[in-house]
């Protein structure tokens, strides 16, 4: 090498640092129509705030924070729990991922954690879209579309669609976990209703332990409004009374406030949960009350599971409304 050469100056990586940060929960969706407001999040297609007069009514949480004990998760393509993950369909073993290692079951589905894709927004409404494709456990191709729409005299309306793109018939539930309030200190002091006839006792890993069974006389009555008291819910109930509007409801009231959760045709059941088990911040703060297509442990006992046959499709629809009373 001569005198006059040099030896190559070494590359060396630029950081550069920007403003711009992504929240855990990606894109933050804002729908608005008279004196609603809702968040959905690009992470599970999720309901991470809604409004009413500028007051929440459901139990939200911030954009860089997870959903805590899935508050405003969707849940697909089943909800509430499988026994050990286990499940056997159309003839074949099949094995999840046990996300809830604790109780040994695989939770709420497959979607929650997933990055959903924009299709399309408005004012008042956005869709989002996911496509499972041959997960662990779910060897099936199926698409979902989640749409939110703000409606200003009614509230929000959620409408769920699965469609089987695959060449194999898929099973199939579906279920939403908001939490409702009505600003009270705790929900010992709320008065709740509920439409169900029957409950189906749970073990304490939230598995079913034997049939529906009439709330007659039992702690789980709430057909004509009561106060909850020192009631502790964590129960899946069945038997829902539809209205003349093809509407199952639920209403949650104190302090002059209502906030009412409907379920449309092909949500069957109702999980609701006094939060008991949680810290002392969210602890009996809300109310979670879940429309389900199927009850816990579906996929194992077959219990009100769709199977989506190659090419089918099907929609389910719910909402959440407020009022001054």
């Amino acid at each position: 090498m001569g005198t006059g050469s040099r030896l190559p100056r070494r590359a060396h990586a630029v950081r550069i640092l920007t403003d711009v940060t992504i929240p855990l929960t990606g894109s933050q969706y804002q729908i608005q129509a008279g004196s609603y407001r809702a968040v959905v999040t690009g992470l599970g297609a999720g309901l991470r705030s809604l409004h009413y007069q500028d007051e929440p009514v459901i139990d939200g949480f911030a954009p860089d924070e997870l959903p805590p004990a899935a508050a405003g998760d969707l849940l697909l393509p089943w909800p509430n729990r499988i026994d050990a993950g286990r499940y056997t369909f159309d003839g074949t073993e099949l094995q999840l991922a046990v996300s809830e290692p604790a109780k040994s079951t695989a939770i709420h589905g497959l979607t929650r954690w997933s990055h959903w894709t924009l299709v399309e927004q408005d004012l008042d409404a956005v869709l989002l879209r996911h496509e499972a494709h041959g997960q662990q456990g779910y060897p099936f191709s199926v698409e979902f579309d989640a749409s939110y729409r703000v409606i200003a005299d009614s509230g929000l309306q959620v409408t769920i669609t699965a469609r089987n793109r695959g060449s194999h018939p898929a099973p199939y539930g579906t279920g939403s976990h908001p939490y409702l309030t009505v600003r009270a200190p705790s929900v010992d002091e709320c008065e709740l209703t509920l439409p169900a006839a029957q409950w189906l006792p749970l073990d304490d890993r939230g598995i079913p332990s034997g049939p529906a069974s009439s709330v007659e006389g039992t702690a789980y009555d709430f057909r004509s409004p009561r106060v909850i008291g020192s009631t502790v819910l964590d129960s899946a109930l069945t038997a829902l009374k539809f209205g003349d509007d093809g509407r199952a409801w639920a209403h949650l009231a104190a302090n002059g406030t209502r906030v009412s959760l409907w379920a449309g045709e092909g949500y069957h059941w109702l999980q609701v949960f006094t939060g008991d088990p949680l810290g002392p911040d969210r602890r009996r703060k809300a109310v979670a009350i879940e429309p389900m297509t199927c009850p816990p442990n579906a996929f194992v006992t077959g219990h009100d599971v769709l199977v989506l046959e190659p090419g089918d499709s099907v929609t389910h629809t719910w909402g959440i409304t407020a009022e001054n009373l």
